[in-house]
């Protein structure tokens, strides 16, 4: 559903993305992993047409990013790490809008905010301004608004930031749920029990690039990791705080 292809991202001197390559199937739920600034955020953005890569392809459901970026868009929600929107407008507003990008508006639209609202249980907030949102709130709404148009993709950074324990959960049934029904999730996150949890298959990424991909008994095969958690092979494979380290400063 997701093929990159020598995808390159560079400032200057400085590459963010390697010539990475990479496929995503269609119902599955991937898992992408990486430290800080290792490339996770700027990929994801190039698959969402923000950033345009220094080279290399992006084809969504078989449409190339490049060629044709409206089919490719409507192909794909896209939910950020930083749910921006506009303060001055009301919830139910700012899903008109976006549902506007789409093309898309009347009573089917109405209909659709509705169901979206009442599960991310924003209903009674529709008509408020989004300044009076909290952090929580604007996430549900911006993950209401990636799922508006009915994408078959669903790419998303750092999902569970500012949800609490209820909210993380929900949001974790309605990901199996997409992939079961033929979806596709890519998902950016440094909370390593949820990949374990939640993913079919990971990558891992450094450097700005692919370390390893696959399940994890095919990551552990592939790095001799035996029963190693994700927690320990993400360690290894990009290089934590070893205890030895860790003395050194407490001493």
């Amino acid at each position: 559903m997701i093929r990159l292809t020598d995808l390159t991202k560079r400032y200057g001197r400085f590459t963010a993305v390697d010539a990475i390559n990479l496929e995503i199937r269609q119902g599955e739920v991937f898992g992408f992993l990486g430290p800080n600034g290792a490339g996770k955020t700027t990929t994801m953005r190039m698959i969402a047409g923000i950033l345009k890569p220094t080279a290399g392809q992006i084809t969504i459901g078989g449409d190339d990013l490049a060629e044709n970026p409206i089919r490719a868009k409507s192909r794909l929600g896209f939910i950020p790490d930083r749910p921006f929107v506009y303060d001055k407008l009301t919830g139910a507003e700012f899903l008109r809008f976006v549902a506007a990008l789409y093309g898309q508006e009347g009573p089917a639209v109405e209909a659709r905010m509705g169901e979206l609202l009442d599960l991310f249980e924003l209903m009674p907030w529709k008509d408020e301004l989004v300044e009076s949102y909290s952090h929580g709130m604007r996430q549900k709404l911006i993950i209401s608004s990636a799922l508006l148009h009915r994408p078959e993709v669903i790419v998303v950074d750092e999902p569970m930031v500012g949800l609490d324990p209820k909210g993380q959960k929900f949001l974790k049934d309605l990901f199996r749920a997409f992939a079961n029904r033929g979806g596709t999730v890519l998902m950016s996150t440094h909370t390593l029990d949820t990949v374990e949890e939640m993913c079919d298959r990971i990558g891992i990424i450094n450097g700005g690039r692919i370390l390893a991909c696959g399940t994890m008994a095919e990551i552990r095969h592939q790095f001799e990791g035996g029963d190693q958690d994700i927690e320990a092979l993400f360690l290894r494979l990009t290089g934590g705080v070893i205890d030895r380290e860790l003395d050194v400063i407490l001493e």
